[in-house]
């Protein structure tokens, strides 16, 4: 694929969406947002990707929004959305498993954009920060909805009202990202945790999963949740998925699911092309 601001590349069934705008520590723009949007697309409907990487040339995953254009003004519609929540709405509705690789300064959208994503790997030099109450400006990314889901309501409210920066101890510690390495080996354990996925589990199974955990745990009961186990469990006999995984458990080999993302999601699935259908890049 052909960008201006980002690269994107395929290898070893790993989609590789990197923001490419080292010299201004990747500078968040609405070149960036829309082409993000396209790739996370590209790569959701390709097959053969079983796992997206997302992160950033050079030495910063992120700076935040490029303010050098200042910020949106009246000529925006009532259907317009901010540039941080195109990314991570995108990343929301994605049915492959995301892995943020994270190194150097991560700030406001770099803090932002990342929520949605499964697994999230720091550098020990990484920085994190939600600024947006020392700019004047107001939570992106639909953060206020993801952050406090993430490390719980206080630390929420800390991070977010004090808008100050913080190291990757702390934001390990606070169950923001998962794990801290040293900066060479960002990029590296990202691709380790991708192909663990793909070696082990069923990309159906891992989709599904995905949007379940998103979708179903803010329900105030585990009713609608086990609704949607019944209606899956009772299609298990005729999966090709499950009389693999078995075998192959009882053969002690490691397995070879057939079934491929997005053309053998259940259709007892509610929201299978869904959201997709509605999310629009309406950065005008």
């Amino acid at each position: 694929m052909s960008y201006e601001e980002i690269l994107y590349s395929v290898r070893d069934h790993i989609a590789t969406i990197s923001m490419n705008r080292p010299a201004a520590r990747n500078g968040y723009t609405l070149t960036i947002a829309a082409e993000l949007g396209d790739a996370f697309t590209v790569a959701d409907h390709d097959p053969d990707v079983r796992a997206i990487i997302l992160t950033g040339e050079g030495a910063d995953f992120c700076v935040g929004m490029d303010l050098s254009s200042g910020a949106p003004g009246d000529e925006v519609s009532e259907d317009w959305l901010e540039p941080a929540g195109q990314c991570s709405r995108r990343i929301f509705e994605c049915t492959k498993p995301v892995i943020a690789a994270i190194r150097g300064a991560a700030v406001g959208a770099g803090s932002t954009i990342i929520l949605p994503s499964d697994y999230r790997i720091a550098a020990t030099d990484s920085r994190f920060g939600y600024v947006f109450t020392r700019r004047g400006f107001f939570p992106e990314g639909a953060s206020a909805w993801h952050l406090p889901r993430i490390v719980g309501m206080g630390r929420a409210m800390d991070w977010m009202l004090t808008g100050r920066v913080f190291p990757a101890a702390e934001a390990l510690a606070g169950g923001l990202v998962h794990q801290v390495v040293e900066p060479d080996q960002v990029l590296p354990a990202a691709e380790t945790y991708a192909k663990d996925l793909i070696e082990h589990t069923a990309p159906v199974s891992v989709a599904v999963t995905r949007q379940m955990l998103l979708r179903l745990s803010a329900f105030d009961s585990p009713y609608p949740a086990h609704a949607m186990d019944s209606k899956l469990i009772a299609g298990l006999g005729g999966s090709a998925d499950a009389v693999e995984g078995i075998t192959s458990f009882l053969q002690r080999r490691s397995p070879d699911f057939p079934g491929r993302v997005p053309a053998d999601i259940p259709a007892v699935v509610p929201w299978k092309g869904i959201d997709q259908a509605d999310t629009a890049s309406t950065s005008r």
